[in-house]
Parts: structure tokens; C-alpha cells; sequence
């Protein structure tokens, strides 16, 4: 079994969809068995809520249901997954300064785009509800090919 954990700053807009996608993906390919999935954020200011409405409305109007709850990741997760997943260049610099001698292989979502020439899934926190799209638009294709490399 591989285990997935995608990370973003607060768990409540990022992490939390490419969990959604990413759980989705998995379960139309019939691997539920072959995965445990989860997100988690490098702060812990919104531990405990649901993914931002924002978001979680974006992703339903696609056929997403996000229902993870946001945490913050724990030292624990570096050696509970096999894959820590970021969702941008100062997640992966946190990752990896909170637990640099772990099993966990610590990845960029983004190298797995191909559609999409981004090196960053970006923050869509701040902006308008296109941002929200653009984010799910990055993570659909990053999170398929992803699936298909492990």
C-alpha cells in the first residue's frame, strides 16, 4: 500500500482538493486498497475546519467532495507516508525543515504537471473565484499523472 500526504499552508484549500482529486482518481481506477490518503497543512491556525467553502464549492460543482478536516502534519506523518506531496516552494522548504531524515519522499505536486507549465499550485486563499478553478484546473492534472507514476 502506498501512502499519500499532500500538503499545503493552512490544510483548508490545496492540500485538502488534491486529497479530494486524488481520492477520486483512485477510486475510479478500483486502487482504494492500493492507497491511504490524507493532507495536512504547515500551520496549524485552522486545525480542526473544513476545507474553505470557496473551495469546497468549487470542487463539488466538478464532483469533488472534500471532507478532510485541516490539521497541521506532525512529525509522526514523515515516517507514516511514503509520499509527502507540496503544494509550493515554502511548503517544501518547511517540509522539509521540519523533518529532513524521514522515509517519506518529499515531492513538488507541480512536477507531475503536464498540461499545465506551473511550478507552484497557486494560493487561491486571497483571489476570486477563478482562483479556486485554476487551483482544482493544476491538481486534476498533476494528481492524474502523479496516480499513474506510483
Amino acid at each position: 500500500m502506498q501512502s499519500v500526504l499532500f500538503v499545503c499552508m493552512g490544510n483548508i484549500c490545496r492540500s485538502p482538493t488534491a486529497e479530494g482529486i486524488f481520492r477520486k482518481l483512485v477510486s475510479e481506477a478500483g486502487r482504494d486498497a492500493d492507497f491511504s490518503i490524507d493532507s495536512a497543512g504547515t500551520i496549524g491556525y485552522h486545525a480542526g475546519h473544513k476545507a474553505d467553502s470557496r473551495m469546497r464549492s468549487a470542487a463539488a460543482a466538478r464532483g469533488y467532495d472534500l471532507t478532510s478536516m485541516a490539521r497541521r502534519i506532525e512529525t509522526e506523518d514523515f515516517h507514516q507516508f511514503d509520499w509527502i506531496v507540496t503544494m509550493d516552494d515554502d511548503n517544501f522548504r518547511d517540509v522539509n525543515r521540519i523533518n529532513p531524515e524521514a522515509r517519506a519522499r518529499v515531492v513538488r505536486m507541480c512536477e507531475y504537471c503536464e498540461s499545465h507549465d506551473v511550478s507552484e499550485v497557486p494560493d487561491p486563499y486571497y483571489g476570486g473565484e477563478q482562483g479556486f478553478h485554476t487551483v482544482i484546473d493544476i491538481l486534476e492534472d498533476a494528481c492524474g499523472n502523479f496516480l499513474r507514476r506510483v
